[in-house]
């Protein structure tokens, strides 16, 4: 089994640089992510890679950096710093946010469960009220 941390740095880095040919394949073909932000439950590397091209979209130079990891058997533990300019439109299910031009950082958490070489498994915990309100969406302190 690869190493649980490097498989996961290696599909921070994939988003990063938006080759999204290279992190469908850091998947398996059962992934799951559960966003639960966005309470979305993502099934399927293709699902997964949509829902991160969406993120691209709405912040063309959004970035992970991996401030800290952690390993336990097959489960790697990111604390991601997530920065980016929201440059496009913020599409969800309850509509659009139109893009503010806006930038945002923001700690968040991504647990990867690995099989084999690729992710199995992705819960990704961030904090959505703080991302709308450094992007105007809310008001500041509604977090």
């Amino acid at each position: 089994m690869a190493d649980p941390i490097e498989v996961a740095k290696g599909a921070i880095e994939k988003f990063n640089a938006g080759d999204w040919k290279g992190f469908r394949s850091a998947l398996t073909p059962d992934t799951v992510e559960d966003e639960f932000a966005t309470q979305r439950r993502l099934e399927g590397p293709e699902a997964v890679v949509a829902a991160a091209e969406g993120w691209k979209r709405a912040f063309p130079d959004a970035h992970g950096t991996v401030r800290s990891a952690m390993a336990s058997e097959n489960t790697a533990i990111l604390e991601i710093t997530w920065e980016g300019t929201q440059t496009g439109d913020l599409v969800g299910p309850q509509g659009t946010i139109p893009a503010s031009g806006r930038q945002v950082s923001l700690p968040a958490v991504w647990v990867m469960e690995v099989e084999g070489d690729k992710g199995k498994a992705v819960r990704h915990y961030f904090d959505l009220m703080t991302l709308l309100a450094q992007i105007g969406a809310v008001p500041a302190g509604a977090s």
